[in-house]
């Protein structure tokens, strides 16, 4: 079921994906533009890990915290 959903959704966007002369929804495609697209996922992605990180990090001590406190009254 997901793959027909899958390939439907492929066969109806792929029109787009092929613009005439290298102009698609965006303008034209050039180097410049393609690079800073590139460098921007990269980016991206180097600053989403990174967050998600420190937001693991925090969730974790807080989890600790939270143990401790309980075996502590508890005890």
């Amino acid at each position: 079921m997901t793959a027909a959903i899958t390939a439907l959704f492929v066969l109806v966007l792929a029109p787009a994906a092929m613009a005439a002369a290298g102009v698609g929804l965006a303008g034209r495609a050039n180097d410049l533009l393609i690079t800073f697209f590139c460098f921007g996922t990269i980016a991206f992605f180097a600053i989403f890990v990174t967050v998600a990180s420190l937001i693991q990090g925090r969730l974790d001590a807080k989890k600790d915290q939270r143990r401790h406190d309980l075996d502590r009254f508890n005890s």
